[in-house]
């Protein structure tokens, strides 16, 4: 094979539809794929034939993959690209309308640039000393990149640390890393290896998609060597250096959006999902767990909690003091149908948690190994494994065998009893014996070779056990753990978080890493679970937080046998009610939100760079957040403070939620902020939708209403809101209504139009829309008549009867 001094010497030696191909004498291959104007995929082949196994992300558009993967010369869902092919006797140049690959021959090296405002702009390059392993050092992949300054570089998941990865190291391996520091702890949960790269400088950026599932390294600039001047890698364990370069000029959401579409369409779960999901470690631990439940319910009816499901800890499956998956404690649980009746009457959801690894004296364990449904070791024994109480073994979901196992089980011990989601957690496989074997579908593998595989096919399953049990209902899941096409099936979390302020701060930075890799309906164990009990102050500041994050749930193990509870602390158990109800007041604004993700593959969670890539200040990585592209959330993430500070970008005027005070762009303002009124500022030209009836806990009300900031001259503000019944599946068939808010102003009037679209669940004609009160221009309804207008705590309040 070629060595550092005689580096492979290519030439074109296929051309086919979107596909080019080089190869050298000695027979290396690399394989360019033009799948878009915006995407191309390089695939290195040192050897000339692929090394690792199919892919399970790529799903163009489409809710899955097969579910023994997808080839990786299946370039089905790409639609035929327009593309030139040039060069001359030291290069390859392809060039769509938006990307411009050349690649030399001399070792086939990689440049980049990306078309914006009619000008190329170099984006990246490959390192010209050894960018790629020619079979030159190991058996491992290699990617070496130039690195230029002041890029800005976010994604690879959830990560800790600052929310801009450049100049650091990140490893991905997934482990249960219960109790990490949000500030430092790596590796984590979760095997994303994407990235996007930012260029401020010409306002252009690209992501990058290495399609592996080997554990993998990103260093980002860390490590320096004075051979190779700056440069940034990539280094996988083992498989093919397959990666996808997206262009995004303009906006780094641009990317993001494309990578999501190209690893599949987010999952359409139920509104239920949004709500308050009470949860804790010491309900199903205690030896009374079915009644310690009940408590939970009269809790919130006295306290006045909205709930809208429960996560149900894995005590409920105890042998002892050990858990055993799918085994139900009939002592703890002595009438397991009338518990789950007992919350489904109140409007809880129980989404109870399973486990993939079965302990070695599981009840089932020794008829599952006899079935072959575990990874085994090459001698045939179970690959045995530390995990949660006991030596065990993982069930192998790369067995098609083991597939219908789970999904029986899973609608046997939970499903027919009432359950209406699972809680996929301790999912991590942490398998790393190279002699632990996989089934792969027919062809085994060393197990460690693809253990994040095995997470996505776990959650396949669930849902796959979800949906035929019942085929018209929307499946609800959540996984800890995950990889790439993870939110094709799950809402998910940052794991077994500590209880500190600074937790909160950069789980705040946690959730935006995700969600500009893809991943949206997320959040985080509010309150920290491991640890310290939180004290009332970091409570109820990490309610404040949380209740803008797709998932909300209050969740702990702590220390001190304490449980993080909404009436945990007399003093705030009002303020903590208050939060949940704002909440669920603005659910119909994060519903719409999770629409978008689904419909267009838009992240929900932005950071303020991302939403306002030409403000300078929005560069700097601070504690805020744009929650959609209308509101921005200024959480309070330090002890002790009772305002906040917050920069507002150009180019928009920004209204207070709580006062309807308006202020310009440009500007940083410090705004009050007591535990019970987190800052929200709406931006200028933005409609937010809101449920505005009074709620109470079991009895759910819903009346949509409108929160806008209009133009300050002539303009255009708009909103939508997506309507359905929340649960089922109708929506496919059409079972889906709409509503389009739009306000034209000019310097005497507002002008606004409500229109209803399509299957609307509830009949409402009158509707309020709230424009700040310093707002007094003439107020003229287009779709019915204005029948009120005042002004109440600094908003105008304009209510309109829509025509019939």
């Amino acid at each position: 094979m070629a060595n550092m001094k005689n580096r492979p010497q290519f030439a074109i030696s296929e051309r086919a539809d979107n596909r080019v191909a080089l190869s050298s004498a000695d027979g290396a291959r690399i394989e360019l794929f033009v799948l878009a104007d915006d995407i191309i995929r390089v695939l290195v082949l040192p050897h000339g034939e692929l090394r690792g196994p199919r892919t399970w992300a790529i799903a163009p558009g489409q809710e899955d993959v097969p579910l023994e993967g997808r080839d990786r010369f299946d370039t089905s869902g790409f639609a035929r690209t327009p593309f030139t092919l040039s060069g001359d006797a030291g290069r390859v140049v392809i060039e769509t309308a938006q990307i411009r690959l050349t690649v030399a021959l001399d070792g086939g090296f990689c440049s980049w640039q990306i078309l914006r405002g009619g000008a190329w702009h170099h984006a990246m390059s490959d390192r010209k000393t050894q960018a790629y392993n020619f079979g030159w050092w190991d058996a491992r992949v290699y990617h070496y990149v130039e690195r230029k300054p002041g890029e800005m570089v976010v994604g690879l998941g959830e990560r800790a640390g600052s929310l801009d990865r450049a100049n650091q190291s990140y490893e991905m391996r997934n482990v249960d890393a219960m109790g990490y520091s949000a500030r430092t702890t790596d590796p984590l949960y979760k095997h994303i290896p994407f990235y996007v790269t930012w260029q401020p400088e010409t306002s252009t950026g690209f992501g990058l998609f290495y399609d592996t599932l080997a554990d993998c390294r990103f260093d980002m600039g860390r490590e320096l060597d004075n051979y190779h001047g700056h440069y940034r890698h990539f280094v996988a364990e083992h498989g093919d250096l397959d990666y996808y370069f997206i262009a995004s000029p303009d906006t780094p959401l641009h990317a993001v959006r494309r990578f999501t579409w190209l690893t599949g369409r987010p999952a359409w779960m139920p509104k239920w999902g949004l709500g308050y999901s009470g949860s804790t470690m010491s309900y199903t631990d205690a030896p009374d767990a079915q009644t310690r439940m009940a408590e939970f319910i009269d809790r919130c009816r006295e306290h006045d909690i909205l709930c809208d499901s429960f996560h149900l800890s894995s005590g409920y499956t105890s042998i002892g003091g050990k858990r055993y998956v799918f085994n139900w404690n009939r002592d703890k649980f002595p009438d397991i149908d009338g518990f789950v009746a007992s919350y489904l009457r109140e409007g809880v959801r129980l989404c109870p948690n399973i486990k993939p690894c079965l302990l070695q004296d599981h009840p089932l364990f020794d008829a599952v190994a006899s079935a072959g449904l575990l990874i085994a070791a090459r001698d045939g024994e179970p690959a045995w494994v530390q995990f949660w109480d006991e030596v065990g073994a993982y069930l192998d979901f790369t067995n098609p065998r083991t597939i219908d196992w789970w999904k029986a089980r899973v609608t046997d011990s939970l499903l027919k009893h009432g359950m209406t989601a699972t809680w996929n957690d301790n999912n991590e496989f942490e398998i790393w014996s190279p002699d632990a074997i996989a089934h792969g579908f027919g062809q085994p593998f060393p197990a460690r070779e693809a253990k994040v595989l095995q997470t996505q096919l776990m959650m396949r399953a669930s849902r796959d056990a979800q949906r035929e049990h019942a085929p018209d209902v929307r499946p609800f899941l959540v996984s800890r753990s995950g990889g790439v096409g993870m939110h094709r099936y799950v809402q998910t979390w940052s794991g077994d978080n500590y209880t500190s302020w600074d937790t909160l701060r950069f789980n705040l930075k946690m959730g935006l890493g995700l969600a500009m890799s893809g991943v949206s309906n997320s959040g985080h164990d509010i309150g920290g679970f491991a640890g310290p009990a939180p004290e009332p102050e970091l409570l109820s500041r990490w309610v404040a937080f949380g209740i803008f994050l797709p998932r909300f749930s209050i969740h702990s193990w702590n220390d001190d046998g304490t449980v993080n509870e909404p009436w945990m602390y007399p003093e705030i158990t009002q303020v903590i009610a208050g939060l949940i109800k704002l909440r669920y007041r603005l659910i119909p604004y994060l519903y719409e939100l999770l629409w978008r993700s689904h419909q267009a593959y838009e992240p929900v969670l932005r950071p303020m760079f991302a939403e306002f890539p030409g403000d300078p200040l929005c560069l700097e990585d601070g504690d805020d957040m744009m929650l959609g592209s209308s509101m921005l959330v200024a959480p309070v993430v330090e002890a002790g403070h009772s305002e906040r500070r917050v920069y507002l970008p150009m180019g928009a005027r920004w209204a207070s939620y709580w006062s309807g005070e308006v202020f310009d762009g440009g500007e940083t303002i410090t705004q009050p902020a007591p535990h019970d009124r987190p800052v929200m500022l709406i931006r200028e030209g933005h409609v937010i939708p809101l449920n505005i009836a009074e709620q109470h806990f079991a009895r759910p009300a819903d009346e949509r209403a409108f929160i806008a900031l209009p133009c300050a001259g002539v303009g255009v503000a708009r909103g939508e809101c997506i309507e359905d019944d929340g649960e089922s599946e109708a929506w496919r068939g059409g079972a889906q209504g709409r509503w389009n808010v739009v306000i034209e102003s000019d310097a005497q009037s507002l002008r606004i139009t409500i229109e209803r679209h399509g299957a609307m669940p509830r009949l409402q004609d009158d509707v309020c829309v709230s424009v700040p009160a310093s707002d007094m221009r003439h107020a003229i309804c287009t779709t019915g008549n204005l029948i009120d207008d005042l002004v109440i705590d600094g908003w105008r309040h304009i209510t309109l009867r829509l025509a019939t």
